[in-house]
């Protein structure tokens, strides 16, 4: 008789959302694997996915936690309440947004713990390590479930990290990092390497490897990103400024949106590029892909952010590999994974402008280098970001952890 299928309940901050379009692979993969994934959004989102439903927690459920719930596992579970408690006055949490986050996966574990003790699954993933990890540790702690979680840039870097950080990591059942940098910072923050698990992102399926356009000038250059600090649009702009005083032919395209697209836009009128640069905004992931059939070079100018905030591995990165389409990256985090100098792609310092004008005249005049980074790129990610491999992988990992 065959057994029953591997239950997960699958943790995040926000599920589906439109710039985490990676998560949604990893849940439409997981589900292909045939694992039971129950789906939790712990702020905002909502609604269905892959037939599934994503049960969204309503903050209202916070008021009768406080006066209810609390007050009766204080006399329950006085350890449990003690340890909190001890935690939220021991050391000040790096910022007021990681305050909150841990907080609202506090709430979000008393709120639930019943409804998770009637029907246990096998296993709590959380795929962020901040509000969704901090359920998983407690909802382990009230319940006994084990649980696992995702330790990614932002859980690693923001204002120094997340204010929990290693109480939940040495207690979860493996940490998954998704890049050989984020593992090697966890090692150096305390968390046992033999917890962690690499495993990367993936594409469900390659797109067909585009020509590479005989004619490259004007060069087509795009950039999809977060209209945020460590995206280090305003030295992509210095870049731009570079191309255009040198009367170096292009065109390029900006895609996101964030609290920075009014700052880029009057930045754009001010330096007079308004014309040879679009700010697109945020585009659904069709038109992406769509963009980057468009796009002869993808630009990545990634720095760390004044809050330590930087990227890991970008998932527009492989993705724009995948589909033939060069890439030039800064050397910041763990894009040098993918994108290697001369191999797979350019690498340029974000603050240097001159040498990506350099990197770009290279691009658009020597056809054989070219088509040597493109397949070279293209072999990387079909080794390295094949989602049906990794997501096995991380199945294995899931019934490794699982109580069984």
């Amino acid at each position: 008789m065959p057994s029953p299928p591997l239950k997960v309940a699958f943790l995040f901050t926000t599920f589906p959302k439109t710039s985490e379009t990676f998560l949604q692979r990893d849940v439409a993969a997981l589900l292909d694997h045939g694992v039971d994934v129950r789906l939790y959004s712990l702020f905002g989102g909502g609604g269905e996915f892959c037939g599934r439903p994503v049960r969204r927690f309503n903050l209202w459920r916070l008021v009768p936690l406080f006066l209810l719930t609390i007050p009766w596992n204080c006399l329950r579970r006085p350890r449990i309440v003690r340890d909190l408690f001890e935690g939220v006055i021991r050391r000040a949490p790096p910022s007021w947004m990681n305050f909150w986050e841990n907080m609202l996966g506090a709430g979000f574990a008393g709120c639930f713990y019943r409804e998770f003790r009637r029907d246990p699954p096998d296993l709590v993933h959380g795929a962020w390590a901040g509000a969704p990890a901090t359920a998983g540790w407690l909802l382990w702690r009230l319940l006994g479930i084990p649980f696992s979680c995702g330790a990614h840039a932002y859980d690693l870097y923001e204002h120094g990290g997340d204010w929990w950080l290693l109480e939940k990591l040495r207690l979860a059942r493996f940490v998954q990092a998704s890049t050989e940098t984020g593992r090697r910072s966890l090692i150096e923050r305390g968390v046992p390497a033999e917890k962690i698990r690499v495993v990367r992102r993936g594409l469900d399926e390659f797109p067909v490897c585009k020509p590479l356009r005989r004619s490259r000038r004007p060069l087509r250059l795009l950039c999809v990103a977060r209209l945020v600090p460590k995206k280090g649009l305003d030295r992509q702009l210095h870049i731009y400024d570079e191309l255009r005083r040198e009367d170096f032919p292009f065109e390029a395209r900006i895609a996101g949106d964030g609290p920075l697209r009014a700052e880029l836009a009057q930045s754009l009128r001010d330096c007079g590029l308004e014309r040879q640069v679009a700010l697109l905004g945020q585009l659904p992931h069709a038109e992406v892909w769509r963009q980057l059939d468009w796009a002869d070079v993808l630009l990545h100018t990634g720095v760390v952010a004044p809050s330590g905030d930087r990227d890991g591995l970008p998932n527009v990165i492989p993705e724009a590999m995948a589909a033939g389409v060069l890439v030039v990256s800064s050397p910041v985090s763990a894009t040098t994974e993918a994108v290697r100098q001369e191999r797979t792609g350019l690498v340029c310092d974000a603050d240097l402008p001159l040498a990506w004008r350099i990197a770009l005249t290279r691009l658009a005049d020597d056809d054989a280098l070219a088509e040597r980074l493109r397949g070279a790129a293209r072999a990387w990610v079909e080794e390295n970001y094949d989602a049906r491999k990794n997501t096995a992988r991380l199945v294995e990992c899931f019934a490794s952890a699982a109580r069984r």
